[in-house]
């Protein structure tokens, strides 16, 4: 027991107890006490570079400190993951990274960090992976592509194999369509690209990003989006249930996570400021005009579609025999 004159007698361990709870309520107060750290998962001046500084320009004005971009491509996105991971867990270190943190939890068979200790403050913009062939080719959309499927094999490109492209791809023609497909990977999405529209593969399947201005020049010709939904960039592109296929859902999210363990009232500061900068309408333009749309969540319903993603994509890449190839 400790004894402080004027009060009565107290254990060392309440005492204790007491000033522990005080200390995260100061930190949680004084949110952002430094520069704010930001680790990006994937090479300098891509999809997720981009859209981490479209962001984090606005972001850095609403915390009032500076964030400090630091690009950490490499081993598909685990290396800047596996950093922050084991970052201290105060909202000062954040990683910037795409589906691929949801793919990997299945496809690779030692990532070097557990996904349970990084947790998201925000998944800020979706874009559907679209299939599209060369606009000589017969089929005029999905339904009547997979109908010709059934009877004769075809081959399409993407670019890699076990991108979210490649994966949703293969689930879609092997586990619903039941229809052959040969997967010609290439190195990246333009020269995917070069070979559908030199006919040298019957179709791709790709980000939309990569695609947007050859469907909208004519280049090529959609087929059809791997969306719950159709986006405004493509709108006259239909999503492969409009088409009476699967509902197969594939693409690219770009979100910003933070070691589990940091306190939950800064993790809902940093979910409310990067959902109030996602509803000015300059940034949604911007969104819009790269092919992705603006996911505007609370926290709650931020978790929970992480964890959704993790058990939808772990799905697809056992279905598709990728599980722990990496």
């Amino acid at each position: 027991m400790v004894g402080i004159p004027g009060f009565p007698r107290v254990s060392a361990l309440v005492l204790l107890s007491l000033c522990t709870l005080g200390q995260p309520v100061s930190a949680q107060t004084n949110y952002p006490s430094q520069n704010v750290n930001m680790l990006v998962a994937s090479a300098a001046g891509g999809i997720t570079d981009v859209i981490a500084r479209l962001i984090v320009q606005r972001l850095t004005e609403k915390l009032g400190q500076t964030i400090v971009i630091e690009i950490r491509a490499g081993s598909g996105g685990n290396l800047a993951a596996r950093v922050v991971s084991t970052a201290t867990p105060d909202g000062h270190t954040i990683l910037a990274t795409t589906t691929a943190l949801a793919i990997n939890e299945t496809a690779y068979a030692n990532k070097g960090y557990a996904t349970e200790d990084l947790r998201p403050v925000g998944i800020v913009a979706f874009s559907p992976d679209a299939m599209a062939v060369h606009p000589n080719h017969p089929a005029k959309n999905l339904s009547e592509f997979l109908a010709a499927a059934k009877t004769k094999s075809f081959t399409y490109s993407t670019a890699g194999v076990g991108t979210a492209a490649h994966i949703g791809a293969e689930y879609l023609f092997r586990e619903s369509a039941k229809v052959t497909a040969v997967h010609v990977p290439y190195t990246g999405g333009a020269p995917a690209v070069t070979a559908v529209l030199g006919n040298h593969v019957d179709a791709l399947v790709l980000a939309l990003p990569a695609l947007t201005s050859h469907l909208k020049e004519g280049r090529l010709r959609a087929l059809g989006l791997a969306s719950p939904t159709r986006i405004k960039a493509v709108a006259n592109v239909p999503t492969y249930a409009e088409m009476g296929s699967p509902n197969v859902h594939s693409g690219t999210w770009v979100g910003f996570f933070v070691p589990t363990k940091t306190p939950e009232a800064v993790v809902v500061k940093l979910n409310g400021a990067i959902n109030d900068i996602l509803k000015l309408p300059e940034v949604q333009e911007r969104l819009t005009g790269m092919g992705f749309e603006a996911m505007i969540r609370n926290q709650p319903e931020t978790d929970a579609y992480f964890k959704d993603e993790v058990a939808t994509w772990a799905k697809m890449v056992r279905a598709v025999g990728l599980a722990g190839s990496n």
